[in-house]
């Protein structure tokens, strides 16, 4: 059983992938926010620490146990390409020296840690390359392996790309590799999962389910929408016209695909709306397209909810990588040189190593 620290909780998606496939516990975990704590408390039991993280000390706190991995999506905001991007200058941009604290700390066997795509562009590329390298020099050393993802490839119905970034302990001789897609439209590969999959008996849940309460012209806007469309789909001349900055205004879900990326919060109809019914998505819907199973109950209020559930890891998408690192944990694999290979990506050229994470 490999335990886990996890930092920047949420309500635990990434917590939920990897027990899912078994052989994972966390046993410590830390979030801010009162009812993403409550929601973790619920399902993870009560190892979660509500409280900034920059307040504790994971040198000389002695509640907090030592791990074999640690998880965490340090906050994203300052590295996302829906709105600015200050990146490592931003006030949230350096909270992941919180997790390199914590990595320090504990010397875990491997870490992964989740960011938006945006982080592989903010500062002109200069914040991923100085994570990788802040990451790489805690002693004895990390192989830094960060790939971005896109969750739909990996049997999420929505189409989410996110940058994990995979560090593992240099003197393991764990020779790991991102696990290859197993959804898509390529041969040997399953069919993406769709909006309707996902929908399936989606009525008969009884948490977290509510409509939300809109106007009549909400609801005239959203019928002049088709499906899988936005905004962009009224005439600027028609009286229900409405003007949107970005792509997910009055966005429609289309039920033979997977969803595009839902976002955590905004105004101006940015909930991601249903179709055929005219109205926006239930936090059910949402936690559906998001992966989570009907028994994850969330609590809050609806604004809460739909925070929680949009900032969090889809479990599912990570299944497969917790797969992919559980030799490392019980120690059955073929130890290889992984201080050559770390040297090696030390020397290569960041330009290189963008390629890498990209393919």
């Amino acid at each position: 059983m490999a335990d886990i620290i996890s930092l920047f909780s949420g309500c635990g998606g990434l917590d939920l992938g990897f027990e899912q496939v078994g052989d994972y516990r966390t046993v410590w975990a830390n979030d801010f926010n009162h009812d993403a704590c409550e929601t973790f408390r619920r399902h993870f039991g009560d190892v979660i620490r509500e409280g900034d993280v920059e307040q504790i000390d994971p040198y000389n706190d002695p509640t907090i146990p030592n791990c074999d991995l640690i998880l965490g999506g340090f906050p994203c905001q300052d590295f996302s390409i829906i709105w600015k991007q200050p990146g490592l200058n931003g006030d949230r941009g350096n909270l992941y020296k919180s997790f390199l604290r914590f990595v320090d700390a504990k010397k875990p066997l491997a870490f992964v840690a989740e960011n938006v795509k945006g982080i592989l562009t903010a500062n002109s590329k200069k914040a991923i390359q100085q994570i990788i390298e802040d990451f790489q020099n805690i002693e004895p050393g990390y192989v830094v392996i960060p790939k971005l993802y896109n969750f739909a490839d990996y049997g999420v119905p929505e189409f989410r790309e996110r940058v994990l970034i995979v560090g593992i302990r240099s003197d393991t001789g764990f020779d790991f590799n991102h696990p290859s897609p197993s959804h898509g439209d390529g041969d040997g590969l399953l069919p993406y999962v769709t909006v309707g999959d996902a929908f399936k008996g989606v009525k008969d849940v009884p948490h977290n389910n509510e409509h939300l309460r809109i106007t009549a012209r909400t609801e005239k806007v959203i019928s002049l929408i088709p499906e899988g469309g936005n905004f962009t789909a009224i005439p600027k001349d028609n009286p229900y016209y409405v003007k949107g900055m970005i792509s997910h205004v009055y966005r429609r879900v289309k039920l033979d695909e997977p969803s595009k990326t839902i976002i955590a919060q905004g105004g101006g109809g940015t909930w991601g709306y249903h179709f055929p019914e005219n109205r926006p998505l239930t936090n059910r819907e949402r936690a559906r397209i998001q992966s989570f199973p009907d028994d994850f109950v969330f609590f809050g209020n609806t604004t809460e909810v739909r925070r929680q559930i949009g900032n969090a890891v889809p479990p599912v998408g990570v299944n497969a990588l917790a797969n992919a690192l559980k030799p490392l944990f019980t120690g059955e694999y073929e130890r290889i040189d992984l201080r050559r290979r770390f040297d090696e990506l030390r020397e290569m050229s960041f330009a290189d190593r963008y390629r890498l994470i990209m393919q």
